[in-house]
């Protein structure tokens, strides 16, 4: 069953006092250089110091080729992401371009890994937020941004100051760092993360990242403490909570049914799921011997019974 808010209340950031934002703010750079965002943990000098690399004062990049700007690949109103975000008026979406994971079925690899995009300042970026919020979406939909949380911690505090006022989406790939979700906390209104594997093998041979269900259940775990069950207002329209992402893979590679036990045991049986068909074989997966197809129907019926058996009760399909 939703649960709606009768009286919604402002977005968690606007509660933030000058000392608060101050701390996270330079908690965030800590996190940033040497660079423990993510669950890498590869400690990239991303911002330029005088005693850098053998004293160069050069920056130096992870898997994400991200130094200290945010590269911006496209924003705008968003039409197709879930109900609760939609609304009428749209998502407000802000994709960046780099990527912390390397999924070889990656559907958006040109932005991901091939770093499309248009780099900006953080003013520039709070710029882009007000836009958003200007073109009437329901929200700031922060698509990819577990690399560059310094970026946006600091656009949300210059855009608020600007008039900034509508919830943020944290929209992640799920391979976020436990002090990086922990350091959102009073900032991220609606955490929308994916649960990508539930096993170390697929995880390590499709992403380069076994370490991802681990990581993974942390961080949605971290999320759920702070903002809880997805809570819509009386508009239906999300502003707080928490709201999953599981894409089916072919042979059942995504570990449906550990990522649901999970979700309904140690998470909440009334977790927003939104269990996805939409797999193509995109990148490298094209022609590739497990992934290079289109999952059949009886693969998604069957993860929508498992997710069912767990007891998850707020299952959005397609």
């Amino acid at each position: 069953m939703d649960a709606y808010a009768a009286d919604p209340q402002p977005p968690a950031y606007l509660s933030l006092n000058r000392e608060q934002w101050e701390a996270k703010l330079k908690k965030s750079r800590e996190l940033a250089s040497p660079c423990v965002l993510c669950g890498r943990l590869c400690h990239a000098l991303r911002y330029t110091f005088a005693g850098g690399p053998k004293g160069s004062g050069q920056s130096t990049t992870g898997t994400c080729k991200t130094r200290n700007r945010a590269t911006v690949a496209s924003m705008g109103p968003h039409f197709g992401e879930e109900p609760p975000l939609v609304g009428w008026k749209g998502s407000g979406t802000i994709f960046f371009s780099g990527c912390n994971l390397k999924c070889i079925f990656c559907q958006n690899y040109d932005i991901a890994h091939l770093y499309e995009g248009q780099k900006v300042s953080d003013e520039e970026l709070a710029r882009i937020m007000l836009k958003v919020q200007e073109m009437g979406c329901h929200n700031i939909n922060l698509v990819t941004p577990t690399h560059i949380v310094p970026n946006i911690l600091s656009a949300v505090r210059i855009a608020t100051e600007q008039g900034l006022n509508i919830p943020l989406v944290y929209n992640t790939g799920g391979y976020d760092s436990f002090e990086t979700i922990k350091l959102l906390e009073g900032i991220v209104d609606i955490y929308m993360p994916d649960m990508k594997y539930g096993e170390s093998g697929p995880a390590q041979e499709f992403s380069d990242a076994a370490n991802y269900p681990e990581i993974n259940f942390a961080a949605v775990k971290e999320m759920h403490r702070q903002v809880g069950d997805l809570v819509l207002g009386n508009n239906g329209i999300a502003i707080r909570g928490l709201l999953v992402r599981h894409l089916v893979l072919p042979g059942g590679l995504a570990g449906t049914k550990k990522i649901m036990d999970f979700l309904a045991q140690k998470i909440s049986s009334d977790t927003y799921i939104n269990i996805m068909a939409q797999y193509r074989p995109h990148y490298q997966a094209t022609g590739h011997a497990v992934l290079g197809r289109r999952i059949k129907n009886s693969e998604y019926r069957r993860a929508l019974q498992i997710a069912k058996k767990a007891g998850l009760t707020r299952i959005q399909t397609q």
